[in-house]
């Protein structure tokens, strides 16, 4: 038998110890290091700045959506809140040819981005791309609230926030859906009993604390860090919508209750002054929002809402609730512009503020009650026209929230039930016909009264 030659199994060996290293390098590097936050290899085209990691997972998962024609924008807080500040610079260089990564690089856990439902449909295969290339990902979806109402109360469950996590940062992809009012709509993030709570830090996610709603947006392309990117075309009115957007629904559960125990009016005037109303309503509302003018659902129309889901027809009015610092001395202008001549003034901007509009011969009205602030409450005031007396209605102090209400995105307060307990009492789920504004409410008291020479001034009747 020949001999080997021991140089030959020396080269042999070193040739196959050199393969094999230049394996496990290749496998760390493109299977190892995304899972385990490792820093990505550098590619052609890369930014330099703080920690290019976070631009990486952000290009990686814009070239995933981007592959599946999935339409995403950002609406990340920290990072509009950065591009606004230089949004007119970004305007005039389209190219995004800065070298610095100076936006995508910013430390942060997360980055999140907005889908809107209609947009895409096979996530199947959304997922399957994203987990060839390296994401891990998590799906958070509940029950579907457009699909509730008096009729069914509905458990089909919908997409409503998607996290994909690559190395040591996040994507969090926050699913948007077109309600009846012409608004978008946002809902919870809800972890259910068998998912991970720590595949990512829940608690620093800046959406899905509770659901949102929001005007439809519109959005502008930048090239930004490199990357094109679509952002709201007015950051800072995103920015600020967004710390105004909670949202709460209305209780059709509990209103289904309440039907059984007090069966609705179905009377051909019931029918007919829920009509009206709603289009009152929804008038107030198109000429409030014109103005800047933030208002909410007070009074029979509040309690209405959120007890039964539904105008209650006996009120033969609409209520609503405005700050007076909102006040503008255009809004009665502005009313009587749009078919609603003033019916009495009560008050001044200073002291029990109060306007009330009526269509020409029409029986609904419209009231508009004004609210001040004190240290520990809020209060709107009452005038009796004939004896000049003045009345106080005193709120634990509130915050307001969005809902849906006969197809119009409108706010009421956050903290409905302490509001609606202190106009009508724990017993606010019994109907009540017969009501005096001087004396039933429980928040109602004495405020002195109208200096007689003001009464021209404070008492004014059309």
């Amino acid at each position: 038998m020949q001999r080997i030659n021991k140089n030959v199994v020396l080269g042999l060996l070193t040739l196959t110890s050199s393969v094999f290293l230049l394996f496990q390098l290749y496998y760390y590097k493109y299977y190892l290091s995304p899972k385990n936050g490792a820093v990505f290899p550098k590619i052609k085209g890369t930014k330099t700045g703080q920690d290019s990691s976070r631009w990486h997972v952000v290009r990686k998962f814009l070239s995933l959506v981007s592959s599946h024609n999935i339409a995403v924008h950002l609406i990340d807080p920290m990072l509009l809140g950065l591009i606004d500040v230089d949004l007119e610079q970004l305007r005039t260089s389209p190219d995004g040819s800065q070298s610095e990564c100076k936006y995508f690089c910013t430390p942060r856990d997360c980055t999140t981005f907005a889908l809107l439902d209609k947009a895409w449909k096979h996530e199947v295969g959304l997922f399957r791309a994203a987990e060839r290339v390296g994401f891990q990902w998590l799906k958070i979806q509940n029950k579907d609230p457009r699909l509730e109402g008096m009729d069914d109360l509905s458990g089909t469950e919908i997409p409503l926030h998607y996290i994909f996590r690559l190395a040591a940062h996040a994507i969090h992809l926050v699913v948007f859906y077109e309600r009846s009012g012409n608004y978008l709509w946002h809902g919870p993030l809800r972890l259910k009993l068998h998912m991970d709570r720590k595949f990512v830090p829940f608690q620093k996610l800046q959406f899905g604390r509770y659901p949102g709603a929001y005007d439809k947006l519109e959005l502008l392309s930048f090239a930004i860090d490199g990357l094109t990117v679509q952002i709201p075309k007015e950051p800072s009115v995103f920015l600020e919508e967004r710390s105004q957007s909670r949202f709460i629904e209305c209780r059709y559960r509990e209103a289904r209750s309440f039907f059984q125990v007090y069966p609705g009016d179905a009377s051909l005037d019931a029918v007919e002054f829920r009509k009206k109303a709603k289009a009152l309503l929804h008038l107030a509302a198109l000429t409030l929002n014109s103005l800047g003018v933030k208002f909410w659902l007070s009074s029979g129309t509040c309690l209405g809402w959120y007890r039964q889901c539904n105008i209650i027809p006996y009120s033969k009015d609409v209520d609503l609730g405005i700050f007076i610092q909102d006040y503008k001395p255009e809004i009665i202008s502005a009313f009587q512009k749009a078919g609603l001549p003033l019916k009495h003034k009560f008050g001044k901007v200073e002291d029990s503020l109060e306007l009330s509009f009526q269509a020409g011969g029409d029986d609904v009205k419209l009231d508009i009650f004004f609210f001040y602030e004190e240290n520990d409450h809020m209060w709107n005031g009452g005038t009796q026209a004939k004896s000049g007396k003045k009345f106080k209605y005193l709120f634990p102090k509130f915050t307001l929230c969005w809902t849906e209400f006969i197809e119009l995105k409108v706010r009421v307060p956050c903290e409905t039930l302490l509001y609606i307990e202190a106009n009508y009492g724990k017993d606010w789920k019994i109907p009540v016909q017969l009501w005096d504004w001087k004396t039933s409410p429980p928040n109602v008291q004495p405020n002195g009264m109208w200096p007689i020479d003001e009464w021209d001034e404070v008492i004014q009747l059309y």
